[in-house]
């Protein structure tokens, strides 16, 4: 307790209590039946999947967990999530099947997975989120998705250890995070 002049009774209170539910609101994409579903790019079946979820507010979520779990690659994903909604964009996950061969040769169907689908309109544009592309291998994760939609929308891989936007030789813009927020443009 303390005194306080705006306050007759001389206390004040020191505590301020955040119920859990006040934090902000969370986004799961998209939401159904509690499950996370995902837009199979090439025709429009949905699928169940683990969930993902989207802060409206970061702040509020950090404080809210004490600002533990600083993971910057969520934080990243997340940013790109409120933006492409401020932008009134419908935001929807992708998987495309591709194959591969596994440990003993054989060829086996695997499921990729594409960060975002943003909708706006009839305009369609297919994003990646990838704090940083170190290596050869973590461009060719980034990419592979990418490569196998079969089709010409837009493709976009938003990085963080980039400054200056370019095109790989697929066609798919490689721009900094920061660029990406600025630029109306992009979407």
């Amino acid at each position: 307790q303390g005194t306080n002049r705006n306050n007759p009774s001389g206390k004040t209170t020191t505590n301020i209590v955040m119920p859990e539910k006040a934090c902000c609101t969370i986004h799961p994409l998209p939401a159904e039946e509690g499950k996370f579903s995902l837009r199979l790019v090439k025709g429009r079946d949905y699928f169940d999947y683990p969930n993902k979820y989207y802060c409206d507010d970061l702040g509020l979520r950090n404080a809210r967990i004490g600002f533990r779990q600083q993971e910057m690659t969520h934080i990243m994903e997340n940013i790109i999530y409120n933006d492409l909604r401020i932008r009134g964009c419908q935001v929807d996950i992708g998987i495309v099947h591709g194959t591969e061969k596994n440990k003993t040769g054989q060829t086996v169907q695997v499921l990729r997975g594409i960060d975002f689908i943003a909708l706006r309109g009839s305009k369609k544009t297919y994003i990646q989120s990838a704090y940083a592309m170190e290596n050869e291998a973590k461009t060719a994760a980034e990419n592979k998705p990418l490569s196998l939609t079969g089709d010409s929308f837009p493709k976009i891989i938003v990085r963080n250890d980039i400054r200056k936007r370019w095109y790989d030789e697929n066609g798919v813009l490689n721009i900094g995070i920061i660029d990406f927020l600025l630029d109306d443009t992009v979407i």
